[in-house]
């Protein structure tokens, strides 16, 4: 049994319509939120009635509309109650209580006939009917028209107590009603721009509301002329004003920012931050100054408190403007405020809570900024101040280009913050660049320049890439002839098809546009509409990384959407005809992967845009990428790609072989004795990948012994021992292409009933192949495992692989 007095309900009761009331004007999202805990279908505009039937399994709802019909019937009258006096303070206008508490015990008596709005019509059309009838038959001359107004006062009065619910727009129709009824006609005038008001919920009905209750106010003083002419107009204005842009809290909450922002100190401002005027009205229409600054300020204190704060705004207020100035004044401060190397590693942390995208203040800018952050704390990562010096060319080139476009930028506040950081950045950056020059020069250690794993990257790794002239020119070649066919650039793991075709702009003619397209990334679309926008978009990026850019527009995205690839299409021609002189050819990497693009889609458009493209878009050249050969893929592809040239990547010329070992860059001194060189070039048969493998793990050796003292550093040399020393370490660390190449030869496999790995693991146990087996050794030929005769490995390091592979097994 409750413990509660009748009383103590009662007012928790009224507290809760006043808590009510004060949502709906000043906090409707947070109305709202809590609407949807009530029942998830509900929201502020729904009349609670209508789920009549749900009241005894929900309480909750069953009392919010109770509520809601109290507030709808009784607000208007206090509202009438509180505005008369003051309106007829300031007009000097006498005001007839008679007819106003007519109507206003009209207003309740509709409420109560029909609380859940507007079902009983007929009553209400009797009650009025009748009201009518009584007034015109024992009333005449004054009275009578007293009267008439009366009984209009109570048909209006009920039926639109009948019709309309909550009273959410209270303010709004209590200034239009004082503004246009006039004396006599205030209390009418109040209660229907009250009503109807707040009949249309938080924003909708608002206007309508009142600009009706104006008029049907003014008519009910007896001036409908006037209220039609100038009344009317000036009602709508007034409204305006005072009620959609909420004048009359404004000014209050004006002067409260003011003060916050004035009386508070510089370092005590994020104090402030609860008080703030969004924490109380959520639905501010005018700006308020100040709020923004504050929010910076305060960041600088306490983090928490700001992103709180942010937070705070773009969810639960209409402040998502002031949120994004927030935003751009709380990322342009952490940017300028970095001091060293190791403040521009942090950035990316420190504003990995910014939403993504950022806000339109800060644009494509941000980004940028956060990719160089990430790219330095990359170059910190490197193993040698050789490496981490080399590494800092990337941003450093990417600030400078940033800068330029800064310049260019129409947006002065953009041009001058983000201005300032970059070239704060540069600075900095160029400082440590020169510092960690230095240090590597003085370091007794030998610099760490192999490189082995990723493809190479010009702007990194420079003059590391050896040889390919021979492929170069074919392409060159291929592409400027007067039919050029698709171009096929095939060959084993690892074996620098990437880094050929990053390093293509730099090897041909300025009139060939290469556009490198990674199709690994691309086949992750499970959409033809999402493949076509990753092909667009890396597109659009690899013109602009190209040393001579090119800025491509964007295609139509709603074409796009609508049918991808022959919107694809006219954009391509579109491109071609704004870039005549030019020849394009678009490089698909890992093109195996449309494959399973296909499978996914169970659609061949993206083979049948290559055909399109091929037929009829002639500055448009195909080079496809990849480790399988055209008779290694499913039947469908020979009939996209006719007309193709293979071009084949292998290993090394042994010249261009001893180059990478001994001139990897510029000035880089011989640590090698000529019997390392050679054991080298034997043991990988010079695959790029597995030499640079080879000579980073001798490198890593030579340095080791240095720092133990075990060697002197100016003597220090690679020996013929160190390099067998280091085979068991190269076969650790390139674990991934060894057994990536393993798995290539399934048993299943099989030609003639042999099997390829079968063959490897008799020719490892000292058997010779057979005559049966030549189908199998042109295979594992091609695959470049085995010589054409099959009796050994081409490359030792693959054999000593298996070996050790067999031995576990």
């Amino acid at each position: 049994m409750s413990n509660t007095s009748p009383a103590s309900g009662f007012w928790n009761y009224v507290a809760e319509c006043v808590r009510l009331l004060y949502w709906i004007y000043f906090k409707p999202f947070t109305f709202e939120r809590w609407l949807r805990d009530i029942h998830p279908e509900l929201k502020p505009r729904d009349n609670p009635f209508d789920k009549r039937a749900e009241f005894l399994t929900n309480p909750r709802l069953h009392r919010y509309a109770g509520q809601v019909w109290w507030l709808s019937a009784v607000v208007p009258i206090f509202a009438v109650l509180l505005v008369a006096p003051v309106y007829t303070l300031i007009s000097g206008e006498s005001f007839n209580w008679f007819q106003s508490c007519v109507f206003l015990v009209s207003w309740f008596i509709g409420r109560v006939v029909d609380p859940d709005g507007n079902k009983n019509r007929l009553v209400i059309f009797l009650v009025a009917v009748l009201t009518i009838f009584l007034a015109a038959r024992f009333l005449s001359g004054e009275a009578y028209d007293v009267a008439f107004n009366v009984a209009r006062g109570v048909a209006f009065g009920v039926a639109f107590g009948v019709a309309f619910g909550v009273a959410v727009g209270v303010v709004v129709g209590v200034a239009v009603g004082v503004v246009v009824g006039g004396a006599g006609g205030v209390a009418f005038s109040v209660a229907f721009g009250v009503a109807f008001s707040v009949a249309g919920g938080v924003a909708g009905g608002v206007m309508v509301g009142v600009v009706l209750g104006g008029v049907v106010g003014g008519a009910g003083g007896g001036a409908v002329g006037v209220v039609i002419g100038g009344a009317v107009a000036s009602a709508v204005g007034w409204a305006w004003i005072l009620g959609v842009l909420r004048v009359y809290f404004w000014l209050p909450e004006l002067l409260w920012i003011l003060t916050l922002f004035l009386l508070s100190p510089n370092g005590k401002r994020v104090n402030c931050l609860r008080y703030l005027p969004p924490r109380f009205d959520e639905l501010i229409i005018l700006p308020l100054p100040f709020m923004d600054v504050m929010i910076v300020e305060a960041y600088r204190m306490n983090p928490d408190a700001a992103r709180e704060t942010i937070n705070y705004l773009i969810t639960s207020t209409n402040q998502q403007k002031v949120a994004a100035q927030a935003i751009s004044g709380i990322a342009v401060d952490i940017l300028n405020r970095c001091q060293r190397l190791s403040d521009i590693v942090e950035i990316a942390n420190q504003l990995a809570w910014i939403p993504s995208p950022p806000p339109k203040e800060l644009g494509i800018v941000l980004p940028q900024f956060l990719d160089i952050s990430q790219n330095i704390q990359a170059s910190q990562e490197a193993t040698s101040l050789y490496r981490q010096y080399e590494l800092l060319n990337i941003p450093i080139t990417a600030l400078r280009q940033l800068g330029q476009s800064l310049a260019l930028t129409k947006d002065a506040h953009v041009a001058v913050s983000f201005g300032n950081a970059a070239q704060s950045w540069l600075t900095i950056l160029e400082t440590a660049q020169h510092t960690l020059n230095e240090q590597a020069q003085q370091s007794k250690e030998i610099r760490q320049v192999y490189i082995a794993g990723n493809s190479l990257d010009p702007e990194t790794a420079k003059n590391r890439f050896k040889g390919r002239i021979d492929i170069f020119r074919e392409i060159e070649s291929l592409t400027l002839s007067e039919q050029p066919p698709v171009l096929l650039l095939y060959g084993g793991r690892k074996t620098g098809k990437t880094s050929a075709l990053k390093y293509l702009p730099y090897k041909i003619q300025a009139n060939i546009v290469p556009l490198l397209i990674d199709l690994q990334g691309a086949a992750a679309a499970t959409t033809l509409k999402g493949l076509a926008e990753n092909l667009a978009q890396q597109i659009i990026e690899a013109a602009r990384r190209l040393p001579r850019k090119v800025y491509l527009p964007n295609p139509d995205a709603s074409k796009l959407a609508e049918d991808p690839f022959p919107a694809l299409q006219t954009w391509l021609a579109e491109i071609e005809r704004n870039n005549s002189g030019k020849q394009f050819l678009l490089c698909l990497d890992e093109y195996e992967r449309l494959g399973e693009v296909v499978k996914a889609t169970s659609s061949r458009a993206p083979l049948n845009f290559i055909r399109n493209l091929l037929q009829h878009q002639h500055k448009w050249i195909l080079l496809f990428s990849g480790s399988q050969e055209l008779s290694e893929l499913d039947d469908y592809w020979s009939d996209y790609l006719i007309n193709t040239r293979a071009l084949r990547m292998t290993y090394l010329h042994e010249s261009e072989a001893r180059d990478l070992i001994q001139q990897p860059v510029e000035n880089f001194s011989n640590i090698y004795e000529p019997t390392a060189v050679d054991a080298i070039i034997q043991l990988t048969r010079c695959q790029p990948y597995l030499v640079q493998l080879v000579c980073y793990e001798l490198v890593e050796l030579l340095n080791r012994d240095i720092r133990r003292n075990r060697r002197e550093a100016d003597t220090a040399k690679v020996t013929a021992q160190d390099v067998k020393e280091v085979i068991p370490v190269v076969l650790e660390r390139g674990d991934q292409y060894f057994r990536e190449l393993w798995r290539s030869l399934t048993d299943s496999d099989v030609y003639d009933g042999r099997s390829c790995r079968n063959l490897l693991r008799r020719l490892i146990h000292g058997e010779t192949p057979t005559q049966q087996d030549k189908g199998v050794v042109r295979k594992l030929t091609r695959k470049e495992i085995l010589t054409p005769e099959g009796n050994a490995f081409q490359v030792p390091l693959v054999q000593k692989y298996i070996e050790q592979l067999l031995e576990e097994e």
